[in-house]
Formats: C-alpha cells, sequence, structure tokens
C-alpha cells in the first residue's frame, strides 16, 4: 500500500430506490457470521454503494466489494477449513516458509506470525489487489500504533491494507506502511458505520465482536481474560459511536460463546448465528418502508 487516504469521498447520487452501505466488523473467527449478511443481501438483489470493515471484516467486506458472492465466500472459507490438518498445514508453511528449523533457531514468541503472508495462502484469487480493481467502493480500517490514530485506507495496495486491519496484536507481527507501524483496524473502529455516513440512504452496522463468555464466579485463563477485556472496550467504542453517528441498522450475530481464534469452527459459528439473516431481512424490509 503505497498511499493512505483519510479524505471522505463525495457522498453518491441519490436515485429513487433507496442505497445502502454496510460496514463489517472485527472478531476474528466471529467474522464468518458476516457471510450471511452477504448471503441476505444477494438474495434481496441489493448491492451496496459502499463498503467499510475492519480487521476479519475488512477480508469479508473485499471480498463482496471484489465481486464475489455470499455462496462463493461461504464455499471458499469453508474449503479453507474444513481440514484442520491442511488448512493448519498452509498457514504454517506461509507463516514459516524456513520451516521447524527456522522457528526453533529463532525461538516460538508471541506475535510471530506474519498476517501479509497467510492472507497470501488464504485468500481467494477472486479477492482483489488494489483498491482500483473494486467494484464497489471500499474503506478499510488500520490503526497507526505509533501515531495513535486510525487510518482510513481506499486506494492502493488492498492486500496490505487488509494485511494490517488484520494484524491482531500479540497474534500477527504488525505491518509497515510507508515506514509506519500498522496494527488491528478493529483497535480504534471496531465496527466502522461512521465512515460511511453521509453516503448510503441506509447504513449497515454488523457487530461480531461479541462479549466475554463463560461461567460466572469462575476466573478465566489468561488467554480468554486478554481477549474479553479487547470485548469489553471495543463495545464501549461501539457504544460511544452510536450516540454520534448510529447506523439504521445495527445488527450483532449470535457469536458470544466463540473465541477470536475459532477459525476451525467455521460450520459451528454460521450455525449459530444464522439467524442474523432474518433479522436483516425484517430491519431492512422496515426501513426501505419508512425511507419510501
Amino acid at each position: 500500500m503505497t498511499d493512505i487516504s483519510i479524505t471522505r469521498p463525495p457522498s453518491p447520487p441519490r436515485s429513487g430506490d433507496p442505497t445502502v452501505a454496510i460496514a463489517f466488523g472485527g472478531g476474528g473467527a466471529r467474522g464468518f457470521a458476516h457471510i450471511h449478511v452477504i448471503e441476505t443481501l444477494d438474495a434481496m438483489g441489493i448491492k451496496p454503494v459502499a463498503i467499510a470493515g475492519s480487521s476479519i471484516g475488512s477480508i469479508m467486506g473485499a471480498a463482496m466489494a471484489s465481486g464475489m458472492t455470499g455462496a462463493e465466500i461461504r464455499d471458499h472459507s469453508l474449503a479453507t477449513v474444513s481440514k484442520p490438518a491442511s488448512a493448519i498445514g498452509r498457514i504454517w508453511k506461509a507463516a514459516h516458509p524456513r520451516g521447524a528449523k527456522g522457528i526453533f533457531e529463532s525461538g516460538l514468541r508471541l506475535g510471530q506470525f506474519d498476517i501479509e503472508r497467510i492472507l497470501e495462502a488464504l485468500l481467494p484469487d477472486a479477492v482483489a489487489r488494489t483498491f482500483e480493481e473494486l467494484k464497489i467502493p471500499t474503506r478499510i480500517m488500520v490503526t497507526d500504533y505509533y501515531g495513535h490514530s486510525e487510518v482510513v485506507c481506499d486506494h492502493g495496495d488492498l492486500r496490505c491494507a487488509l494485511a494490517a486491519s488484520a494484524a491482531i496484536p500479540a497474534v500477527f507481527r504488525p505491518v509497515l506502511v510507508d515506514d509506519r507501524v500498522m496494527i488491528d483496524g478493529g483497535i480504534f473502529n471496531p465496527v466502522p458505520f461512521d465512515q460511511l455516513t453521509g453516503l448510503a440512504d441506509i447504513i449497515i452496522g454488523v457487530d461480531v465482536v461479541g462479549l466475554p463468555s463463560g461461567t460466572p464466579g469462575q476466573a478465566p485463563s489468561t488467554i480468554d481474560m486478554m481477549f474479553g477485556a479487547s470485548q469489553l472496550m471495543m463495545q464501549s467504542i461501539i457504544e460511544m459511536k452510536c450516540k454520534t453517528h448510529p447506523p439504521h441498522i445495527l445488527l450483532r450475530p449470535e457469536v458470544h460463546r466463540y473465541r477470536v481464534l475459532d477459525f476451525l469452527k467455521a460450520k459451528e459459528i454460521l450455525a449459530d448465528s444464522a439467524g442474523v439473516a432474518e433479522q436483516l431481512k425484517h430491519d431492512l424490509d422496515a426501513a426501505f418502508t419508512f425511507s419510501a
């Protein structure tokens, strides 16, 4: 990604039918629930005029903006993770091209995985490589670690932007963009519906951050505590943004019991979050009626 833009594009022209824009939120493996939303929009014949995404939401959003259908995204996701040994092998090879010898020479440590290599191995070929190739204008959120701010990427190297947006701290290495250290876009903006203000008649936000789950009174593990605390902070950010730039529709699929790294549970996540499809249909019908 050679350039970073933080300028807002002009609002699209209005037409007779209400326009829709959608923000896909971050949440790791919980983001498989986004597939239901994309499939529902496909079934209703709705093509968003703009997309925004953070972390896993940036990846799902980029796939949709590249022209992939929800069914195609579902098929690729399940094919990628349906055979755990194969999926883990691909990720391991991508993350550690020097093999096991290289791992032991450098030592195992937190945050050692190279998200750029992993995405290159796992993303479908249909996902564009530059923003300019996308069929729908898309804004990808990343966090400038030393700049202490969110950054909006909307042109140039799409794959690099996706890697930076999905660089979960303590799991993946940060991504360097123009010598700036970039990490997970969800840190500053978990569900970037505020980036779509004024771009469509109906703005949809999809929150897959979830909330910590477990047994009340029972102390969580250190890892669960770390990710759970992050969930609480992100939900606080979402609530504050809802007070200033609320979306017309805010969807929260049933994903609380899944961890951020539960990628091998894609089928279960899709099954448990299926209800969001009917909710979106109902909410859109109401929004269209109100906008008529």
